[in-house]
């Protein structure tokens, strides 16, 4: 490895990135990571160097299966071969220009992503927070402008348990204390209601109130499922009192659940507002957008929101692919057959320390009791090849590709009963 910038540099032009970057071992991997980057995050003891559908292999040539999937981000599988060829295809033309100029990949992009959540007009991104934050304006904006909400004082009712990102202003109506010490003091304007409490709903909504936003299905909260109807009733309080409903479908959107959105298993529950991204950006780039009604998004004008890398003619004829083979190869069915059968697989376990199977299409959370000490199970996941860490409420996540064959997801279950019969 290099020990100055200058051979760095110079070993990076004469021989390329990737084999500098082969010649690292797993420790020096995390030694660079643990001294140049900060500690936000606590990573598994695992280095990733190669991916291929749901398999990861590491630096020292052990396999995996990928059960996360990076939180839904890779649904198509690591490289998709259509998703990569649609990319290597456009280096060879344009990648990024700013939204000062039109783009033909950009306009199919607005097209395509519309046509697929079923709604009018989108506003693209490049994170997932960004969405959100995003959402957040559209709604103020059209709070003051079409509801006439008196200026600075618009309300938005958001859900505890919640995740939205990691902005500062999204922080701050979290209900986690772990994602909002130490970074105050926050924005007013939102409060909180227990998720799936249709009178704590009712009884939160003034006036001022411009919007509800919320997660259709809680994946980070834990995987928690809202009753059955209920997101069909929150449509019809937010009718009644003109308020907007903001479904944020970055974990749960692009046939995570079993349909192409969550809110789709109650198609009475469309929304005003949608926040995508992850999956759309085919496992290889953040694509993210804020998608909605015209009578919403057209409040936007020229200067009020804008971003570099959001919508580039790049990211867009990749999640132009996304969608496509989403489509095509019939992921909502697939996602739909798998989990079921993933979840009926734990579900069959004979262990007293399982506490709930929670799953909707290829969204699974195993929920273990406190008997069992949660480190030590992600240690024998890990012994058994699975990479999958916990959410909140003890609960393991399984969000593994979509594009997973039946043998795989048996695999997978057969891991997972070994890993729960070594503790």
């Amino acid at each position: 490895m290099a020990t100055t910038s200058k051979t760095l540099w110079e070993d990076v032009l004469s021989r390329g990135v990737q084999e500098v970057v082969a010649e690292l071992s797993t420790e020096d991997a995390v030694r660079l990571s643990e001294t140049y980057g900060t500690h936000n995050y606590k990573p598994l003891p695992v280095n990733v160097v190669r991916g291929d559908g749901v398999r990861v292999w590491t630096s020292e040539g052990e396999e995996y299966l990928d059960c996360i999937g990076a939180y839904s981000a890779v649904a198509h599988g690591h490289l998709s071969p259509f998703i990569m060829d649609t990319i290597r295809r456009q280096l060879d033309r344009v990648t990024v220009l700013s939204r000062a100029f039109y783009s033909s990949e950009v306009g199919l992009f607005l097209k395509a992503v519309c046509d697929f959540t079923e709604l009018d007009m989108a506003c693209p991104m490049n994170t997932e927070a960004e969405a959100n934050e995003t959402c957040i304006k559209l709604a103020r904006k059209w709070g003051y402008t079409v509801k006439n909400v008196p200026l600075d004082q618009a309300e938005i009712i958001v859900c505890s348990d919640n995740f939205h990102g990691r902005t500062t202003t999204i922080v701050g109506f979290s209900s986690e204390d772990k994602y909002k010490k130490h970074f105050g003091p926050y924005g007013p304007g939102f409060k909180i209601i227990p998720f799936g409490d249709l009178e704590a709903l009712k009884a939160a909504i003034t006036p001022n109130t411009v919007a509800f936003l919320c997660e259709p299905i809680q994946a980070e909260g834990g995987i928690l499922i809202p009753p059955d109807g209920w997101m069909t009733e929150v449509r019809r309080v937010c009718d009644e009192n003109r308020v907007l409903l903001i479904w944020d479908e970055v974990q749960t959107g692009f046939c995570r659940t079993g349909r192409r959105f969550a809110w789709m298993h109650e198609p009475a529950a469309k929304p005003d507002l949608i926040a995508i991204g992850k999956a759309m950006g085919g496992g290889a780039l953040p694509v993210s957008a804020a998608v909605g009604r015209r009578e919403v998004m057209e409040v936007f004008q020229p200067g009020d929101h804008g971003s570099t890398f959001g919508g580039n003619p790049l990211g867009s004829v990749v999640a132009i692919a996304a969608m496509a083979e989403m489509e095509v190869k019939g992921y909502s069915e697939r996602s739909a057959q798998l989990g079921d059968r993933l979840a009926d697989r734990f579900r069959a376990f004979n262990f007293s320390c399982i506490k709930e199977v929670r799953a909707r299409g290829l969204l699974v959370g195993l929920e273990l009791d406190e008997t069992v000490d949660s480190a030590a199970m992600t240690h024998a996941l890990l012994a058994q090849r699975l990479l999958t860490k916990e959410t909140r409420k003890r609960t393991f996540r399984f969000t593994p590709a979509i594009s997973i064959t039946e043998d795989q997801i048996d695999e997978m279950g057969d891991r997972v009963e070994r890993a729960l019969a070594s503790l």
